[in-house]
């Protein structure tokens, strides 16, 4: 799919400045380390949907940008032969189990206006990169958090080909409707979802079951436990 061919409708709305972005970014950081803050340790043990990494450590993941400098981060990208993947896990499974629950959710609160951004994308990829690795333990979990539509706007309007492309998500013969916010993207048979479901399925996770609905929800969506999907790191 071209971005020449793809039907994609948003509401009318006036591009988030970079303040604007910023200061979803803290918001999005401080909420999840609140939500982070209250759960238990069956929980903090639970699977996520990012595939083989419980909640403890998508929340080490997140924070890893603000945590490790330049050289180290080449340091452990060298330890991994250059895989970005394969760093980025090992250093969640690490420092997963080298931190409390209580330090993973206070390295959100405390770097909330931390400048990281991932080396492509800027800030909205930034905050692409918490609100979805927000989803991936809230959804994961059952809990009924919402993310705040004005976010959710501004990492929609970003959905392109070559970012599907890097998370592995192949839309040929659908087109995504979301049911909560004026926004679609795509052609063919209508995948129907809540926003920030479908932002879930253009990030490459798979979603429990029963949260889509389209002839195309199937290969969107896992079985009755409804975990996995993402490539962790992403």
């Amino acid at each position: 799919m071209s971005e020449a061919t793809s039907d994609r409708t948003t509401s009318a709305t006036t591009p988030a400045t970079t303040a604007a972005v910023r200061a979803m970014i803290a918001a999005e950081r401080r909420e999840l380390a609140d939500l982070l803050d209250g759960l238990d340790e069956r929980q903090w043990q639970a699977p996520s949907l990012c595939s083989g990494w419980r909640v403890r450590e998508v929340a080490a993941h997140m924070s890893m940008g603000f945590r490790l400098s330049l050289p180290a981060t080449l340091v452990e990208l060298a330890k991994a032969r250059g895989s970005l993947h394969r760093m980025t896990d090992r250093v969640a499974r690490r420092d997963a189990a080298a931190h409390s629950t209580a330090g993973l959710a206070a390295f959100l609160r405390d770097h909330a206006h931390h400048p990281w951004t991932p080396p492509v994308g800027g800030f909205s990829a930034a905050l692409g990169h918490d609100v979805v690795h927000g989803l991936d333990i809230t959804v994961a979990l059952g809990h009924d958090r919402r993310v705040p539509a004005d976010r959710l706007r501004v990492l929609l309007d970003e959905v392109r080909p070559r970012g599907l492309k890097f998370f592995g998500v192949d839309l040929d013969g659908v087109r995504l409707r979301a049911d909560d916010l004026d926004w679609s993207y795509g052609t063919g048979a209508p995948l129907h979802g809540a926003a920030q479901d479908l932002l879930l399925v253009a990030y490459g996770r798979r979603l429990p079951a029963a949260r889509l609905r389209g002839a195309a929800a199937g290969r969107f969506s896992d079985g009755d436990d409804g975990v996995g999907g993402g490539r962790p790191g992403t």
